[in-house]
């Protein structure tokens, strides 16, 4: 069992005071702090052996290349993605990610009349891409239901795949439900039917073991922020086979073999994928965001997460007006809790909570399409990550009460 309190001290920023009060900081779902391990090792980097990467043969530029490697590797032990299988890209984060995937396999791989599922729950990231390919090549999106607890449908999942289905994009959970998909029974099951499937693991990734091996999947990808990490940089583990056909999604330095005025021939992935140069610091970050992590046990990471999620939805369960969406219990679920309280706008809502101290998330949640199956346009979202303690669900859940209170509801 994780010490959450022990684990705050790690967390320079509970150190201060927000509005007079004691930070709670709910919102680990959008965006997580960070530890002094994380930022110490950015600050290290910047003063002992900042350089650029594959350009020098001077001690600076071979220690920084050393160490973006080093943490190439350390991603694809993260998540057992085996260097015979996957080859680990280094992204801006999922956004990119996902965006590299079908610009680059998808504008070159789907024709008119093939189709893509994708499931009601997806973030506008996971969508909007697939809406452009759809649009330039003729591929037409089909959308697999949520059930009304909130959880994938399978049945209707299962009835959405056809012959003319080519890719399967889902999110590993979901950032406004919080449900798991069970990917590793899904993903099998289609290579077997020839049908590629990308995993936005945004979610996943920070807070429970992925195991790629299991999963066999053709993409998957995450961000680093959302898991301790510095901002602006992630990780897309291509299926090797797959990205050694893959065309280039962006062109530049870095990544070319051979140039001349008649043309240029591409290097092999990953190179490939990373023209320019990368975010070096926010990677060495990142390497240092992996090994907290994996220190704590990402085992214990999840069960400490369904331990608060369980209390929040039993503690808010029982308010007065309280609409709570996604499953009511802590199977196959992630620490996000999103919730309506009849009579107080989400938004005043988030402004009180505010005044309190307590950080929420308000708003669609860059998922509108599911909101609106929900029969809303925006709720409150609270999220829990490895420093939430059960004082922070208790103070969040009084303060509604309170609100409730103030504004007549």
């Amino acid at each position: 069992m994780l010490d959450s309190y022990s684990i705050r001290n790690d967390f320079p920023i509970f150190e201060r005071k927000v509005r007079g009060k004691d930070l709670v900081f709910l919102d680990s779902a959008a965006s997580s702090q960070k530890p002094i391990q994380v930022i110490d090792a950015l600050s290290n980097f910047y003063k002992t052996s900042y350089a650029n990467i594959h350009r020098g043969v001077y001690a600076l530029s071979m220690e920084s290349t050393q160490q973006v490697e080093q943490c190439r590797t350390r991603a694809a032990e993260f998540v057992n993605a085996s260097d015979k299988e996957y080859v680990t890209v280094f992204v801006r984060g999922t956004t990119e990610g996902i965006n590299l995937f079908a610009h680059s396999w998808g504008l070159t791989n789907l024709n008119e009349g093939d189709e893509i599922v994708v499931t009601e729950m997806e973030h506008h990231a996971n969508l909007v891409p697939w809406q452009v390919v759809a649009q330039q090549t003729g591929a037409a999106i089909k959308f697999a239901q949520c059930t009304s607890e909130g959880r994938l449908d399978l049945d209707h999942f299962w009835d959405q795949i056809t012959d003319k289905t080519k890719l399967v994009a889902m999110t590993h959970a979901s950032n406004v439900l919080g449900s798991i998909n069970p990917v590793e029974e899904l993903v099998p099951r289609l290579k077997e039917r020839g049908i590629e499937c990308l995993i936005d693991g945004a979610q996943a990734a920070p807070g429970m073991p992925v195991d790629l091996s299991k999963i066999g999947c053709a993409a998957y990808t995450f961000s680093s922020h959302k898991m301790l990490g510095p901002t602006g940089i992630g990780v897309l583990y291509l299926n090797k086979e797959l990205a050694d056909a893959m065309p280039p999604y962006q062109t530049g330095g870095g990544q070319i073999k051979t140039v001349d005025f008649s043309g240029s021939t591409y290097a092999e992935a990953p190179a490939r994928f990373e023209p320019g140069t990368p975010a070096i610091a926010e990677i060495v970050g990142l390497r240092a965001a992996m090994d907290y992590l994996e220190n704590l046990g990402l085992q214990e990471i999840f069960e400490h997460e369904q331990q608060l999620t369980e209390k929040m939805i039993q503690t808010l369960s029982v308010i007065d007006g309280m609409r709570l969406f996604g499953p009511k219990d802590t199977q196959d679920r992630m620490g996000v809790v999103s919730f309506k309280v009849d009579g107080v706008h989400a938004h005043d809502l988030g402004m009180f909570l505010d005044q309190q101290g307590i950080c929420v998330r308000v708003g669609h949640h860059c998922a509108q399409p599911l909101l609106k199956k929900l029969g809303t346009q925006s709720t409150m979202r609270a999220s829990v990550y490895v420093y939430n303690t059960p004082e922070d669900v208790d103070r969040l859940a009084q303060s509604i009460q309170e609100a409730r209170a103030f504004f007549g509801a």
